[in-house]
């Protein structure tokens, strides 16, 4: 297929960043004081292992693992280059692993409730710790996740870590809290299924039952590994699976926490008091707040209740007001309790946007499907960070997703450009990793895996031995990454992508059933007062030419009004009607397969 000429005309200057061309470009981004979020995801464990074996259920010594030292002043200077404003450290408080750290007096997990053999960073072990595979000096390990902190702002960005409010590993143990802190459980009355001041809930009279099929799963030399697990009575696992026998699919490595909400009994809320969860989650907020961390990602966030969020929140921006939370949440008909009522800064949106881009790209949707969103979500586009890949989703380039890294090129587009709101990429996104290879616990899904000790080979060939200068990416990879480039900064960069209105055109068009514009396309407007931009997306496979109309309304609400004409780069268009398709002023825009233009209107 042939490669996407992604056009970005500006000023009526058009700028042709061609990806047949290596060229890179190295400028610093613009910084606006109202700058967007763009956010670079980086599960920690694997940015910077460069340690290709990746031998299945290998061992840390085997296949390595990343450190928060190999995150350079170099590393942190390309992201931020490139126009990220922030960075999510996936995977740093401490999680269940299988490497014996027990000369630190950190406790040896049992194999039987972790998930491979790193574990999965959802299964918090102690939240006032971080993982001790991340340290170079495991006793130094809070100590240099606080130089990461200073490192990153240095760079001019910010921190996000994750906070996983709803569920603990089986085996959490604080071995770092502050003086007066008491464990999850360590106060819980077990002869009660259900109580508001219990932090776990109980499934009385019966013992944990590990998943059969767990046992049978990859190596069996782990030292704790023998199919059982001494838990009794069991404790409802993380997935709201309220039973002492919890399958291999569910979440059985971790234990449900409990807000006062009882299950056990239709849901019933019991908030007249404080309950006990409550508090301890704010102190542990507060406690990575004071370590100048800059946001929150909120893992699983609405399996917990806005009754929390919304107390929680304010407490928490009472001392740090500029502190950002995000949430991870699927329900869309929640969407809007979460950021009124919960006080939210951001919400994923990957029911509506993502999935309906992938439909798109596989084929099994049209652009039509977008127009539905921003309608649905009005009022609220600027809380919904939007992303195409991150830990849970699959590659872009693997054959389970698009099968073609430059797939992502349009999507990104769209992804970007269609709101002021946040914007994230996954790390080795932008060089286009696969996610191939079945590591351990997690298959060969289009994945990258969260639970193994592993490398990521299309972006080792950036990191390129601590140097970050992709020395070893192929030029189409270099090309691919500098067009991801050209989109990110662009976030920023361009006053009406960064901040203005949008205008779809597209409804317009497929509703009046104009010949010469496809369901392909996706044609829209973002304007300002100073400036207005038309942008027309291809997610075909094919070249694209767009006949694109406009309402006469449309020129009024960009500030048109009273005037005959507008330029569009090097075509002036009659403005007084919808664009005469037998006139000279055809507005005809042609878009190179799986790309897009955005162009300047005077």
């Amino acid at each position: 297929m042939k490669k996407p000429i992604v056009l970005l005309s500006l000023l009526s200057v058009l700028l042709a960043c061609n990806p047949k061309t290596t060229e890179q470009k190295n400028s610093e981004p613009m910084k606006p004081e109202n700058q967007r979020m763009v956010l670079y995801q980086m599960f920690t464990r694997l940015f910077g292992n460069t340690n290709t074996t990746n031998k299945p259920w290998g061992t840390i010594e085997e296949n390595g693992v990343g450190k928060f030292n190999d995150i350079s002043p170099k590393a942190l200077e390309e992201l931020n280059n490139m126009g990220f404003t922030h960075i999510w450290y996936t995977g740093v408080i401490e999680h269940a692993v299988l490497t014996d750290y027990t000369e630190y007096r950190i406790p040896l997990n049992d194999a039987d409730v972790v998930k491979g053999r790193a574990g999965s960073p959802y299964a918090i072990k102690d939240y006032y710790d971080v993982n001790p595979d991340l340290a170079v000096s495991v006793e130094d390990r809070i100590k240099e996740f606080e130089a990461l902190v200073i490192r990153t702002h240095d760079a001019g960005m910010k921190v996000l870590i994750d906070f996983v409010p709803n569920h603990v590993a089986r085996e959490y143990q604080s071995d770092m809290k502050p003086a007066g802190v008491f464990d999850f459980g360590e106060d819980d009355d077990p002869t009660k299924g259900f109580d508001a001041n219990n932090n776990f809930y109980y499934i009385l009279g019966e013992p944990f039952q590990v998943p059969a099929d767990y046992n049978s799963l990859g190596d069996n030399d782990f030292p704790t590994k023998d199919g059982k697990f001494d838990e009794n009575p069991a404790k409802a696992t993380g997935n709201d699976v309220f039973s002492a026998t919890p399958s291999v699919n569910d979440w059985f490595e971790t234990v449900k926490l409990n807000y006062g909400v009882d299950y056990l009994n239709n849901r019933t809320k019991h908030f007249e008091v404080i309950p006990d969860t409550w508090n301890k989650m704010k102190h542990i907020l507060l406690y990575w707040a004071a370590k100048d961390v800059d946001g929150f990602r909120c893992d699983m966030a609405e399996m917990v209740p806005v009754e929390f969020w919304e107390w929680v929140i304010k407490e928490v921006k009472a001392q740090y007001p500029d502190i950002t939370f995000t949430a991870e949440i699927y329900n869309p008909d929640a969407y809007r309790d979460y950021i009124f009522t919960g006080g939210f800064d951001y919400l994923y949106d990957k029911v509506e946007m993502y999935d309906t881009l992938k439909h798109i790209i596989q084929h099994t949707n049209s652009t039509d499907g977008i127009t539905g969103i921003w309608q649905r979500q009005d009022g609220i586009g600027p809380n919904m960070l939007r992303f195409l890949e991150n830990h849970d989703e699959q590659r872009i380039a693997s054959p389970d997703f698009a099968g073609d890294m430059w797939k992502g090129i349009p999507m990104m587009a769209a992804t970007a450009f269609l709101h002021t709101g946040p914007v994230m990429m996954y790390f080795g996104q932008e060089v286009g990793e696969s996610g191939k290879g079945e590591s351990g616990f997690a298959g060969d899904d289009g994945r990258t895996t969260i639970f193994d000790y592993w490398s990521v080979p299309e972006h080792v060939k950036w990191v390129n031995e601590g140097q970050f200068d992709g020395g070893l990416l192929s030029d189409e990879q270099k090309q691919l990454r500098q067009a991801y480039i050209d989109i990110l900064k662009a976030t920023n960069e361009q006053e009406a992508i960064r901040e203005g209105q949008f205008y779809d055109l597209h409804y317009y068009n497929r509703n009046e059933q104009y010949t010469g514009y496809s369901d392909k396309v996706y044609a829209f407007v973002r304007h300002t007062e100073n400036q207005v931009l038309l942008i027309v997306i291809n997610f075909s496979e094919k070249a694209q030419m767009a006949r694109i109309k406009a309402p006469e309304a449309a020129w009024v609400t960009f500030g048109f009004e009273g005037k005959e004409t507008a330029q569009i780069d090097e075509k002036t268009v009659t403005l007084k009607s919808t664009f005469d398709y037998d006139q000279e002023s055809d507005l005809v825009v042609e878009v190179e397969p799986m790309s897009y233009q955005v162009m300047k209107v005077e």
